[in-house]
């Protein structure tokens, strides 16, 4: 079996929008999210994450806001648009497709 950091090209960015579609979160904030909401399964590393969250939000899909924190530190805030909504229910479809067809394949053999 692979690393737990290894992801399935092209999810990164569904796991991303639906991290923040509750509520915004910080880049470390949704990195831990993935990795708990996934029993340790799923490993987000910096280098993937920002990227994609900088790639996210050039998109029109995610808005970031800088905060300053409690310690008096500053701190980018991810939240999802309206236009990010719609991307998050297009990509679960398409995952939902993928995923059924996988496991049909797999049945099959």
């Amino acid at each position: 079996m692979g690393k737990p950091s290894d992801l399935i090209q092209g999810t990164l960015d569904l796991l991303i929008l639906r991290s923040i579609a509750t509520r915004p979160l910080h880049g470390w904030a949704i990195a831990k999210r993935i990795q708990t909401v996934s029993r340790e399964v799923l490993q987000v590393q910096q280098g993937s994450l920002y990227p994609a969250l900088h790639r996210l939000e050039q998109q029109g899909y995610i808005e970031g806001v800088t905060r300053e924190t409690e310690g008096g530190r500053t701190s980018r805030v991810y939240s999802l648009t309206s236009f990010g909504q719609e991307q998050l229910a297009k990509e679960t479809g398409q995952w939902e497709r993928l995923s059924a067809a996988v496991r049909l394949v797999l049945e099959e053999a």
